[in-house]
């Protein structure tokens, strides 16, 4: 059974931590007075950095397949972690700025939408069984 759910098991415990680390530096930079769009990209810039390498070693098992294979490897990861992103600022635009809700609230609503959304790119586009 734990083999059947490996990677799903792998992706939820490395989604807490990389939730944990977008949250966390979020927060962080809101505390010390920072814009929170600047603060969600930076958040991102470390959590998608994170989330790179578990996914590749820890999740999906991608083997390095040269530097041609691991840079587009590397390149459809950020392309579809951009995607969510794009995703990750609307969601907080429209709480936060919008409907001025808790900024923690969001952030933390949005990074379940968006973690489902990574996995989902990750499992079909990006580190899919050749």
């Amino acid at each position: 059974m734990f083999q059947k759910y490996k990677s799903v098991i792998a992706y939820l415990f490395w989604g807490v931590v990389t939730t944990i680390i977008n949250i966390g530096v979020f927060m962080i930079w809101i505390y010390f007075g920072g814009n929170y769009q600047v603060g969600n990209v930076v958040a991102w810039i470390l959590t998608v950095l994170v989330a790179y390498f578990s996914n590749k070693f820890w999740v999906f098992g991608s083997s390095y397949q040269g530097l041609k294979a691991t840079i587009s490897e590397m390149l459809s990861f950020f392309f579809f972690r951009g995607i969510t992103l794009i995703m990750d600022i609307v969601i907080t635009y429209v709480g936060i700025s919008l409907l001025n809700w808790d900024s923690f609230l969001v952030k933390v609503l949005d990074n379940i939408f968006v973690v489902i959304s990574n996995y989902v790119f990750s499992k079909l586009y990006i580190f899919k069984q050749k």
